[in-house]
């Protein structure tokens, strides 16, 4: 038996009254995503925290919450922008609970009434996924020094740092931007860039080998240009010395 049934005590048993009340109010939980739907925009979370129902004898035991469906996911987004990712079943997420009934506007958006009475429901959770226990922390730690996009095993990433250098990196691949406006990019097997044209505005390109000198160039196709030089010949015009004289130069 509870002891505040043994006790004539009308404070007492206001208080156990309002405990009751507030046990049936739901604010924020963590949870673990179960499905996602992309194009709905939603997940089914099974909350991980437990509840506790007691039997006849007034033992308690503890049991999983309902399982949680068509949850709306939060995405950070405004102003015609948002940044998506993908997500998987066992991801980890933080489901907040409105305090009225959410079915008109999710349903409707802009500004509506109720369509129930139901406060602190079960039924109107958001899902923010990204909130993480200590036993998926990310490993290496969270950068201190700049903002990141990272994947969870820090092997790709990109850094903005505060002087403006901005760093994009994995193991096969590397782009950055530096203070001065420099950019560099790297790769250990390619750099393809694809597209029915390539325009480069630059007041000269330079193109030497990886150790810094000659490379090899090819094309496949017609090569147009106004003006060639090669070897230190210049070839618009160019001419030569014969036993006739000094020849033309090219014609088409």
């Amino acid at each position: 038996m509870d002891r505040r049934e043994r006790q004539d005590d009308p404070v007492e048993a206001l208080r156990a009254a309002l405990d009751g009340r507030q046990a049936e109010m739901w604010t924020t939980l963590p949870g673990i995503i179960e499905s996602f739907d992309p194009e709905a925009m939603t997940c089914s979370v099974q909350l991980a925290v437990q509840g506790q129902v007691q039997d006849e004898s007034v033992n308690t035991r503890a049991v999983n919450l309902p399982l949680l469906v068509d949850v709306p996911v939060v995405f950070p987004s405004g102003g015609g922008f948002t940044l998506t990712f993908p997500i998987k079943k066992g991801d980890e997420c933080k489901v907040d609970f409105a305090s009225r009934c959410i079915d008109g506007w999710w349903q409707n958006g802009g500004i509506g009434g109720l369509l129930d009475e139901r406060m602190h429901d079960l039924s109107d959770g958001m899902a923010t996924v990204g909130i993480r226990s200590q036993v998926r922390v990310l490993k290496p730690a969270v950068n201190t020094e700049g903002v990141q996009l990272r994947s969870d095993d820090g092997q790709a990433a990109i850094t903005m740092l505060p002087d403006y250098t901005i760093t994009a990196e994995n193991p096969a691949c590397s782009l950055s931007l530096g203070a001065d406006g420099t950019i560099t990019s790297k790769a250990k097997a390619a750099i393809v860039q694809e597209g029915p044209a390539l325009l480069l505005k630059a007041d000269s390109i330079t193109m030497t080998s990886l150790s810094g000198g000659a490379s090899d160039a090819k094309i496949s196709g017609k090569l147009a240009v106004d003006e060639l030089t090669s070897g230190g010949v210049a070839f618009n015009p160019h001419y030569h010395e014969c036993a006739c004289g000094k020849t033309s130069g090219p014609k088409q």
